[in-house]
């Protein structure tokens, strides 16, 4: 494995609290714009942090590449899974489309229902790594706190889908400088979203399906919910509703809802 390197962003970070350093040695006196420089700095951090599709932080897989874009390729990706009520039923959708997708399952959910991990490999589709527990305050963690989430989910799920994922989602995209290098050390790559539809809070379907097609373009990566699912006014979880009249409108436009590749 070839090591680590970080990005420019935090070399340039890095570099600029040895500055700091530096002057508080040698200019003592002059403490207070090295302290300013150093505030506006982790700000700038905090910022990139809570902007998912960020690449400053590390590389970040928004997109199909070139080869997928070519065959007319769109990934669909699922997280917040498995569920025992909705995933059976998204998986049915997809078969009848003919469409392949990439879950993103929470470690300690995927233990819950080792049967519909095994289901969803069955069915030729991707199990990938959302954490072993899905914590709203991961953001915050230093490298131990990402190291045992990663990695917990990392085992779990290797354990019961027999092949371990080769790509990991953050919680809702936050992040902090200390996921790259864990996720360097396990082997997974980052990968946010081209287009997402808040179907966990928005019960529109017809809202949803319109933010996840708005533009819509081959190479995109489309973001679901099969767990924390919001419902419609009529109880049905808005994934079901939502995921047929997608793979249709994509297939009426010559495009192909596949996984997320395991090679790039």
């Amino acid at each position: 494995m070839s090591s680590w390197r970080p990005s420019a962003f935090l070399l340039v970070s890095g570099a600029l609290h040895v500055l700091a350093v530096a002057v508080w040695v040698i200019w003592p006196a002059q403490w207070w714009w090295p302290l300013l420089a150093l505030i506006c700095n982790h700000l700038l951090i905090a910022g990139i942090g809570l902007w998912p599709r960020s690449r400053w932080l590390g590389p970040n897989l928004l997109r199909l590449p070139a080869s997928a874009v070519a065959r007319g390729e769109v990934a669909i990706t699922i997280d917040d899974g498995p569920d025992p009520q909705v995933t059976p039923r998204v998986l049915e959708i997809l078969a009848q489309h003919g469409a392949k997708a990439s879950f993103f399952c929470i470690g300690e959910r995927a233990a819950a229902y080792p049967a519909l991990v095994q289901a969803i490999v069955a069915a030729g589709h991707q199990i990938e790594n959302h954490g072993q527990r899905h914590r709203n305050h991961l953001s915050l963690s230093g490298p131990g706190g990402w190291r045992r989430e990663i990695g917990d989910a990392q085992q779990t799920l290797a354990q019961l889908a027999g092949r371990a994922p080769a790509y990991y989602r953050a919680l809702a995209g936050l992040r902090n400088p200390f996921l790259d290098p864990v996720l360097h050390l396990l082997g997974l790559r980052l990968v946010t979203w081209t287009r997402r539809g808040f179907d966990t809070r928005c019960t529109d379907v017809d809202l949803v399906l319109q933010r996840l097609t708005q533009g819509l373009a081959a190479g995109d990566i489309l973001l679901l919910h099969d767990g924390h699912a919001a419902c419609t006014p009529s109880g049905e979880p808005v994934i079901v509703a939502v995921l047929p009249r997608l793979l249709a409108l994509l297939a009426q436009r010559g495009l192909h809802a596949v996984a997320l590749p395991r090679e790039l």
